[in-house]
């Protein structure tokens, strides 16, 4: 549908947060949307209590798609991109909180920047889901070389428009840093992604073993590079400095 935005969660082991999660989009000023939830293979009762949930709220626009197996976060969302029925794709993780006028403040700033491709800023919360006070802001454009050195952008700010992108470059692929991989990805056929510097998520760190392993983050980036980009060594040590420069500075 023409103005709908569908919002995609990889959902799993999530029981802890998904409510929460699924309450910030119903409190959402903008209501034109449809909620995939992606159930990745998880055995903790999410998927039951996603249901429950929607049957209680009698709330149609709540999908729950199930997964064969666990097959990860990408293929999580890509299964998402595939079943959409809106014009407009937005992320959000499964543990991830946006503010009441995220969608509706991005969606305005995509119109007016005539963009196919944005994200805004954004805050690091507790495991409680409480703003630390730490705000991330967002650069107003990143091009493909940019990206390479400021990987600013998080997943769960992003909205694209697909009637500007074709969903078949919207596929994650299916490597570690995906969501940085597919940024990449986008902005190396030409696009341009436009920032929205305005704190609208709450990026809940708490219990994300993979974030908060640098040296595996290290690792991450660094292949980023090399093999999904391939680009050669001083390239890529080039990047990976300014990288970690802006890494630290988002964090401290």
């Amino acid at each position: 549908m023409d103005e709908m935005i569908s919002i995609i969660v990889p959902v799993y082991h999530a029981k802890k947060y998904i409510v929460e999660t699924m309450d910030c989009v119903l409190a959402q000023t903008y209501s034109h949307w449809e909620l995939l939830l992606i159930e990745d293979g998880g055995n903790d009762g999410t998927a039951e209590l996603i249901e429950q949930y929607a049957a209680q709220k009698e709330e149609t626009r709540i999908r729950l798609i199930r997964q064969p197996s666990n097959l990860g976060a990408a293929s999580a969302r890509n299964r998402g991109v595939g079943e959409a029925r809106g014009r407009y794709i937005a992320y959000l993780d499964a543990d991830d909180l946006w503010v009441p006028e995220k969608l509706e403040r991005e969606l305005e700033f995509l119109k007016e920047k005539q963009a196919a491709f944005v994200f805004t800023g954004y805050e690091f919360a507790d495991e409680q889901g409480r703003g630390t006070g730490k705000v991330v802001h967002v650069p107003e454009t990143l091009n493909y070389r940019q990206a390479l050195s400021n990987t600013t952008i998080f997943t769960t700010t992003v909205m694209f428009d697909t009637r500007k992108i074709p969903k078949e470059l919207l596929e994650m692929p299916l490597i570690k840093s995906e969501d940085t991989a597919l940024w990449f990805q986008v902005l190396r056929k030409g696009y341009i992604a436009y920032g929205l510097d305005e704190n609208l998520v709450k990026y809940r760190r708490a219990g994300r073993t993979l974030s908060s392993n640098k040296l595996e983050a290290i690792r991450r980036i660094w292949n980023l590079y090399r093999r999904a980009e391939g680009l050669g060594r001083l390239k890529s040590a080039y990047h990976f400095c300014f990288w970690a420069v802006r890494a630290v500075k988002r964090r401290v």
